[in-house]
């Protein structure tokens, strides 16, 4: 439905890219090379949303890094609607709101850093999770957001195990903790 609205397909990947995960950063050739795509196309949309506020910039030697703006007043508005066109809300709603002691989720894989795909990676941080319900739920959503979900199911010693191993050198999205 958003790409119905946004014409722009860079301007799609940008959003996405940026506003998605607001810790995402980039710089004008690795968006290049992520999209595929020629770096006039990228620059004009870069500098309409620097220009508007939405992205800010610093440079890193030679090259401009580009990040999300989070203090502007419509990010929220703008990572709310993106969640919603991936299908973020029905996951929250659908699966999570059910399944009882969930912890934690995150989204990682490809939506963690900003890049559109057709299947969301899920981390499930539960000591005690029903799979079988799960399954069911997740292919009922499957159905509603038109994208394969695929998950992982930790206990809270072995997540803590996992973010010593990988030292934070992964990219994941909260989209669930119990505290909030």
């Amino acid at each position: 439905m958003l790409d119905t609205l946004i014409s722009s397909k860079t301007r799609l990947k940008l959003l996405l890219k940026f506003f998605l995960n607001s810790k995402s950063s980039a710089y004008l050739r690795g968006l290049e090379c992520e999209f595929g795509e020629s770096t006039n196309a990228i620059r004009l949309e870069l500098n309409r949303f620097e220009s508007a506020g939405l992205l800010e910039t610093h440079m890193k030697g030679n090259k401009k890094i580009y990040q999300a703006n989070i203090k502007h007043p419509i990010f929220p508005d703008i990572q709310n609607i993106l969640k919603k066109f991936i299908g973020i809300d029905q996951i929250v709603d659908k699966i999570l709101s059910r399944l009882g002691e969930i912890e934690k989720v995150y989204i990682t894989g490809d939506f963690a850093n900003g890049k559109d795909s057709q299947v969301i990676d899920l981390m499930i941080i539960a000591n005690h999770l029903d799979r079988s319900y799960l399954s069911d739920l997740i292919e009922k959503t499957e159905r509603l957001i038109h994208r394969k979900i695929r998950y992982i199911n930790m206990l809270s010693e072995e997540f803590l195990d996992y973010k010593k191993q990988k030292n934070g050198n992964e990219s994941r999205l909260l989209i669930y903790s119990k505290d909030k």
